[in-house]
């Protein structure tokens, strides 16, 4: 028992064991890279003085000029008591605060992607894209169809194309518009559609090299560089009249679109921007009857877009293709 007592007593004498046991030893550093452990420490004058904690409990002395200062203070807070679990739990503190920061961020950005996409039937959402789409039902089921854009020469786009063109109301009755088909791709089962129209700019629906060779009729067209619908659009819904092989929009059609004036061949819409400022609903004010139509942008009293978005609406027709439907929650 005593010669255990002894080898105890001999490991609390060695220098590693001293030191690791002496929580509150410090350190002063020295400028040469050396350091003293010592127990305490007082800067007298020009002199500082510390008792060694490897050399009993003299007090010794050296020049104030040879301890590095800031070295010195950075390593006794550093490994102060209690200095440890400090860092540790700032560093804690400071990952959960990184952690809601980067929550929040990715909240906002789902709030900000889910305005973007509103719910404009139960289980049916706009999708985070541009060009139109229409609200249709079939068999008592609503579905979202993509509309295409059409005008002559163009090619069919999905995104939103801006040809415009100075109202000329002497066109008179020469066809301005020409698409073709005598019958539109897009059927719709339903008389008054709702129309959803995306707002904001797109690479998706740059117009070809070749887009001018529509044939104006002396109005003046130009291509839009900022190719995308503007809040301040007003669209209409123009009947077509339907040729053997195609559908037009006459120059007398176009220049009434620039007026307030009532036409049986032009319907007026109410238009609503939708939360998120990402969507623009347009609704016709009047009931459609039978028959081929096509949306129309009216960018300004003197201008129009020539590329148009073509459709009809016939109860009887088949389904459409590529449709968007609910999709409904898991209970």
């Amino acid at each position: 028992m005593k010669r255990l007592a002894l080898i105890v007593i001999a490991l609390l004498f060695l220098p590693g064991v001293r030191c690791m046991a002496q929580v509150g030893d410090k350190r002063l550093i020295l400028k040469d890279g050396s350091y003293q452990v010592v127990t305490q420490y007082e800067v007298k004058g020009d002199r500082v003085r510390y008792k060694s904690a490897e050399r009993g409990g003299e007090w010794e002395e050296i020049p104030n000029t040879l301890v590095d200062w800031p070295a010195t203070e950075k390593w006794n807070k550093e490994h102060a008591p209690g200095a440890l679990a400090t860092a540790e739990a700032e560093r804690e503190k400071k990952e959960q605060s990184d952690a809601a920061e980067i929550d929040k961020e990715e909240q906002q950005e789902r709030d900000a992607e889910k305005a973007r996409m509103p719910v404009v039937s139960p289980g049916l959402r706009l999708p985070d894209e541009s060009g139109v789409w229409v609200m249709d039902t079939f068999q008592a089921t609503p579905e979202l169809v993509r509309m295409q854009q059409s005008n002559g020469d163009l090619n069919k786009d999905l995104g939103h194309n801006v040809l415009k063109a100075t109202i000329n109301p002497m066109g008179g009755s020469k066809q301005l518009i020409q698409i073709d088909g005598a019958r539109s791709k897009i059927q719709l089962h339903v008389n008054q559609p709702e129309l959803y129209v995306a707002l904001d700019a797109s690479d998706e629906g740059t117009l070809p090299d070749d887009a001018l060779k529509v044939d104006t009729h002396g109005a003046s067209a130009k291509v839009d560089k900022n190719n995308h619908s503007s809040p301040t659009s007003r669209y209409v819904i123009v009947r077509v009249q339907q040729r053997r092989n195609l559908r037009v929009v006459a120059a007398m059609n176009i220049s009434m679109v620039g007026k307030v004036s009532h036409s049986e061949d032009i319907v007026e819409t109410t238009s609503q921007i939708l939360p998120g400022n990402h969507w623009m609903k347009v609704i016709p004010k009047v009931p459609l009857s039978f028959g081929e139509y096509a949306l129309m942008e009216v960018l300004s009293p003197q201008e129009v877009n020539l590329d148009v978005w073509d459709f009809g609406v016939d109860p009887r027709a088949p389904e459409n293709k590529n449709t968007l439907t609910p999709i409904l929650a898991s209970k």
